[in-house]
């Protein structure tokens, strides 16, 4: 077997917002939402464009879109990259969502609460190690909350999330491992079978079951990825360049043009321990035989 990555667009919608996928959602959601618990007991998969009923708002596309039996909305959006306002738009997304229940002339009491679930293929919080991070209103000192089931935000960041198979434990470690290695598997580990959802998902991502037309879309998606992720790396690359140029000319004077040549040529490896070395150079002597000894 090879299983498509859950982390592009086609396959996510495919896996989790097909009409033949709540239940998948359903586990899904009670996983990372509710630890496990069984809140969620049905469910309505949604259009997840979600289109401005004013025209100066924005337009958001969204992977999967749900409406719980309680009313609460649910917003799931899969990210690969960590783009510029990416935070900005998270809020945007959840906010807009809550405001647009509203009909005409309805007031305020038909408010539904809105979760927004992202789950991104980067690290966003560096500041902890925990793979799923919830956050809502609350007062900065005592910590009150402020009408906490109204509006949610909930991250799970991938990278942080480094448990083996055979340590799995819990119903959101087998979702997150699932979302993180299916592309890695060969078939369906005993230990992800034990879950009739998660066993169902997988056997959607089984690359042999897609249509030749699913393939060509799915493939157009993974070179997508692939350039955009290249375009990323270089415009990180170039802005760290560009940097260490301004930091170099301003401790040592005005670079020759060998110099930034030299410079120019380096990876983000070299970048990163020229940027380290720089700070004992005292002459442009220096950083020249530093290059000849690195490039040699």
């Amino acid at each position: 077997m090879r299983f498509i990555s859950p982390k592009t667009d086609f396959a996510f919608k495919k896996i989790f917002g097909s009409d033949d996928s709540h239940d998948i959602l359903i586990s899904f959601l009670n996983a990372i939402i509710y630890s496990g618990k069984q809140v969620i007991q049905s469910l309505e998969i949604i259009d997840p464009y979600n289109q401005a009923d004013i025209l100066d708002l924005k337009d958001s596309y969204l992977d999967v879109r749900a409406v719980l039996e309680d009313k609460t909305t649910v917003i799931i959006e899969m990210q690969v990259w960590n783009v510029h306002a990416f935070e900005k738009r998270v809020i945007y997304n959840l906010c807009k969502t809550y405001v647009n229940q509203l009909k005409f002339g309805q007031g305020y009491s038909y408010l539904n609460p809105v979760i927004g679930l992202t789950i991104t293929d980067f690290s966003l919080f560096p500041s902890t190690q925990k793979v799923i991070t919830s956050f809502h209103f609350q007062e900065q000192e005592e910590e009150l909350s402020y009408q906490e089931k109204q509006l949610k935000l909930l991250f799970v960041e991938l990278p942080k999330f480094t448990k083996k198979l055979e340590d799995l434990e819990t119903l959101a470690d087998k979702w997150i491992y699932f979302l993180k290695e299916a592309p890695s598997l060969e078939v369906i580990p005993p230990k992800m079978r034990e879950i009739p959802q998660i066993e169902k998902a997988m056997n959607i991502a089984n690359q042999a079951g897609l249509s030749v037309d699913e393939l060509e879309r799915l493939n157009k998606q993974e070179i997508f990825m692939e350039d955009r992720r290249g375009e990323i790396t270089f415009a990180k690359i170039e802005a760290e360049r560009n940097l260490l140029l301004r930091q170099l000319q301003r401790r040592l004077g005005e670079l020759t043009s060998n110099i930034i040549m030299a410079i120019e040529g380096l990876n983000s490896q070299g970048l990163e321990s020229l940027s380290e070395a720089m700070w004992d150079f005292s002459s442009l002597e220096d950083l020249l035989n530093w290059l000849a000894e690195y490039s040699g």
